[in-house]
């Protein structure tokens, strides 16, 4: 049975980390706020361009002319997958969550023959997936150093992968990211970037019969717009990212508070139990050498 003095150490180092998990989740709290906004900003936008996409590409995407972005390589041999994940941890299961998505999509990919590429965007991915799938990751990047995401970021991992398609290193990309629900609910989302398409959930605009004739044509139209649109995509999911993980971790670190309460009345409980028995003890002894005499 531990001793007083253990109890009560043992006591003052809970104190000492419930105050630090108190901490980080109002800092998370706060945090969480102005990514929250960020995210929810860029959602308009990016909605905006998936359904002029899937208007665009609806009548462009069998034609023979079709942007390479649109209409793909004509195999589907060589698969690029792009784990974004945060750099930190102490966010409960939303990295685990993302990885567990992508191993699923390796395993599945690998089982039908294909050949899987990795690039990680976040440390924590990385070092997950590189247990299991370390030959696999061709490279990496992390934002450890930068205070606030934009998309010069995003656009610098768009550049390199938009440069690896055009050198014929993969065939399809898929982009694996948490998406932000609200507090309590961040979804692991697989989306493909390369070829391009628009999201079943896209909304296309109801034109109402209309038809619109596009100066320069279609095909120059999506000639621009799908690099952007890549480029898009990963700023989103950065975004989406940031809100997910302050939003994990203001839950984990609500809940290692809430433990660590509950564990400081267990020990306060033990550790009064354990005196009350050591005085109990010591007034026997007392009245004993008392009587003794």
């Amino acid at each position: 049975m531990p001793s007083l003095k253990d109890l009560k150490n043992r006591i003052s180092s809970v104190k000492s980390t419930q105050k630090i998990t108190k901490a980080k989740q109002m800092v998370a709290a706060a945090k969480l706020r102005r990514a929250e906004e960020r995210a929810t900003q860029a959602r308009p936008y990016t909605e905006r361009m998936e359904a002029v996409l899937g208007n665009l590409a609806s009548g462009a995407k069998d034609n023979p002319g079709a942007p390479k972005l649109l209409a793909g390589t004509g195999k589907d041999e060589t698969h690029l997958l792009i784990v974004a994940t945060a750099d930190k941890g102490l966010c409960g299961g939303f990295n685990s969550s993302i990885v567990r998505l992508a191993r699923e999509h390796i395993i599945r990919l690998q089982g039908e023959g294909k050949t899987v590429k990795i690039v990680c965007v976040g440390r924590k991915g990385e070092e997950q997936l590189k247990r299991l799938y370390g030959e696999l990751i061709i490279w990496k990047t992390n934002f450890v150093e930068v205070r606030q995401i934009g998309f010069a970021e995003a656009h610098e991992i768009a550049e390199k992968v938009l440069g690896m398609f055009d050198a014929g290193e993969f065939d399809v990309a898929t982009l694996f990211f948490g998406k932000f629900k609200n507090v309590v609910t961040q979804t692991p989302t697989a989306q493909q970037v390369i070829p391009a398409q628009a999201p079943e959930s896209a909304r296309t605009p109801d034109l109402k019969g209309a038809v619109y004739d596009y100066e320069p044509d279609e095909g120059e139209i999506l000639r621009a717009l799908l690099p952007r649109y890549v480029g898009v995509q990963i700023f989103r999911a950065l975004l989406e990212n940031v809100a997910s993980e302050q939003a994990a971790s203001m839950t984990a670190m609500d809940n290692a508070t809430r433990n660590a309460g509950e564990m400081i009345d267990k020990l306060t409980l033990q550790y009064n139990r354990a005196r009350q028995a050591q005085i109990t003890k010591e007034l026997i002894e007392i009245i004993s050498g008392a009587e003794a005499l």
